[in-house]
């Protein structure tokens, strides 16, 4: 079953795609932010071109883990996707998905302007490869 995974910030989406078996997730590309409907419909296009049985949508909650400002617009924007999309959407809790990311970037010896342009699909990746293997390990 494929997945698409989303890390949701201000300006962009980042994608991320699982492979067929649901083992290892793949970053995919980075959307610009055009606001929720426009959003919805590059997300749902994407869901579709993808085959994809499932959606899973970043939450940004605080390092208390609580639902913040940013969470309540990622649980906007993940309810609008429910109505939209023939397939499930779920959340899941990101709250260190770019830092993880970053880390694995810097680590590989990625330069500044490269992580710039590819933290938020890296970060999508990270955050659907979390619940992949929480979904596995179950």
């Amino acid at each position: 079953m494929r997945v698409v995974g989303l890390d949701v910030g201000t300006k962009t989406i980042g994608v991320a795609v699982s492979d067929e078996l649901g083992l290892a997730a793949h970053p995919r590309e980075t959307l610009p932010r055009r606001g929720d409907a426009k959003d919805v419909e590059a997300i749902a296009a994407l869901v579709a071109a993808e085959g994809a049985a499932r959606v899973v949508v970043g939450l940004p909650l605080t390092l208390a883990g609580e639902v913040g400002p940013m969470a309540r617009r990622v649980l906007a924007l993940a309810a609008a996707l429910e109505k939209r999309l023939p397939v499930p959407v779920e959340t899941w809790d990101e709250r260190f998905s770019t830092a993880g990311a970053t880390r694995a970037l810097l680590e590989g010896d990625v330069s500044r302007g490269r992580r710039k342009k590819v933290i938020d699909k890296q970060a999508a990746a990270f955050l659907l490869q979390g619940w992949l293997d929480a979904r596995r390990s179950g």
